[in-house]
């Protein structure tokens, strides 16, 4: 059964371009890295570390220091219920703490084919428009609001 505590990472350019990943079970659905903790007592920043390496191939451990950065955000919301039956019974909703990982430009992607079908860097407006979650959204609106390099 999956934790229902969950990291979401946005993946972004010096350029301000988002990465963006279209989920294998569910056609045109785009959304940034996401995936729940393994274990209660889990590290958020290493789930995330994690969730990085399994859906883009992406090291954080190989990329600068500080190149992860947690947002110091979390939301609640409503798990889809198709998807509830990932969860003990009775369970509806799941806690969503939101990082940031800014990557060299030229980062190669590597996803993996049974959770993500195609990816695609987006100016970080589009990507807010694409994204299938308004909370997701939402993280890339607050990392730049935030973050006006």
């Amino acid at each position: 059964m999956k934790i229902p505590i969950s990291v979401l990472v946005v993946i972004y350019k010096s350029n301000r371009d988002v990465l963006l990943i279209e989920r294998a079970d569910r056609p045109n659905f785009w959304q940034s890295v996401t995936g729940s903790l393994d274990a209660l007592n889990e590290d958020l920043a290493l789930a995330a570390t994690r969730e990085v390496f399994e859906e883009t191939g992406i090291a954080v451990d190989q990329l600068p220091v500080g190149a992860l950065r947690n947002m110091h955000h979390q939301i609640e919301y409503e798990i889809y219920p198709d998807w509830r039956f990932r969860y003990a019974p009775g369970v509806t909703r799941n806690a969503e703490h939101w990082f940031a990982l800014q990557v060299p430009d030229n980062t190669p992607i590597k996803l993996s084919p049974r959770e993500h079908v195609a990816y695609q860097w987006l100016p970080f407006a589009e990507a807010v428009k694409k994204c299938f979650s308004p909370s997701n959204g939402e993280a890339i609106l607050k990392l730049f609001s935030e973050n006006k390099e």
